[in-house]
């Protein structure tokens, strides 16, 4: 993408032969000549770097500087033939990228406007790739759901907003029927599809407020913000014809048919949160006993809000 930059000066000469110079050496540039007009274009302008004047009718250029770095996403190098009146610390405080004295040398600017664009390229490569490091840290590799300790960070959040907003929550706790047979007689490669695949369903199956966890092994937990127990119940039995129609074919290309076990229960107000994920766990339990691929609800009277 084309760097694009804006100078704001009111001398037009000085802003046009430095809008030409920029543009010589591969920018695309633009001038105005006040803060007013520098505004307006970046309201409907996407413009990498900001190179203006302190000296403007109306909002000075500090104040300029002050306005683009609270509202956009735009690096701003600051002129001034004024050396006495401003300091580099002011506009560096204001949220400038650089300072330059006037008469501009464009040599130097242009020195200095590499520098900007480059260090601009390198925070925004940081933060992507912080922001690739934090979703690794709370993602599963291998289903690409969140993983454990995320669920439970994330439990406690929902509990607090359920008790503060009085809105009903819900938790499923899903179990892979006899996960362990078909580890031992298909392999674990073919096991790491089948969590793989059941991943992938239960995403689908989702509203975007909603979030699916791989709790362990074979376990999956999915909790259901604002969702009473029987919406949570109707969700739950999505999952379960979900996953009994999926196709699983680990040996000669014939279907093997993969269940589940899901518990389905609903946040009582002011219930300590290890007494929540310790019903859904019992509510799964009774599935498994009641012969797997079945959906089990256990509530309590005060559930409600």
């Amino acid at each position: 993408m084309k760097i694009r930059i804006l100078i704001v000066d009111d001398d037009l000469g000085i802003g046009d032969s430095m809008r030409q110079f920029i543009e010589m050496a591969g920018y695309e540039s633009f001038a105005v000549q006040n803060a007013e007009d520098a505004l307006a274009f970046l309201s409907h302008s996407r413009i990498q770097i900001v190179i203006t004047d302190i000296m403007l009718p109306g909002i000075n250029g500090l104040e300029l500087t002050d306005l683009i770095k609270k509202e956009h996403d735009t690096d701003v190098i600051v002129m001034t033939g004024y050396s006495e009146d401003y300091s580099y610390e002011e506009a560096i405080n204001k949220g400038a990228s650089d300072f330059v004295f006037k008469p501009v040398r464009y040599e130097e600017l242009l020195l200095r406007l590499k520098r900007v664009i480059n260090e601009r390229q390198l925070s925004k490569e940081r933060i992507h790739m912080l922001k690739r490091l934090q979703k690794l840290a709370i993602t599963d590799a291998l289903t690409k759901l969140y993983n454990s300790r995320h669920f439970h960070t994330q439990i406690e959040l929902e509990v607090d907003r359920s008790n503060r907003y009085g809105h009903p929550l819900s938790l499923l706790l899903l179990d892979i029927d006899h996960f362990k047979e078909y580890n031992d007689t298909y392999g674990h490669l073919e096991g790491n599809k089948v969590l793989q695949k059941i991943g992938s369903v239960i995403r689908t199956c989702l509203r975007k407020m909603d979030s699916a966890y791989r709790y362990g092994g074979e376990e999956f937990t999915i909790i259901l913000p604002e969702t009473s127990g029987e919406e949570a119940e109707v969700v739950a039995q999505r999952i379960r014809g979900a996953i009994e129609t999926e196709e699983f074919k680990p040996l000669d290309n014939k279907p093997v048919p993969v269940t589940v076990s899901i518990g389905v229960t609903q946040y009582c107000p002011n219930e300590e949160v290890f007494k929540f994920i310790q019903r859904s766990d019992k509510a799964m339990y009774t599935s498994k006993e009641n012969g797997r691929n079945k959906v089990s609800c256990l509530f309590v009277e005060n559930a409600s809000f």
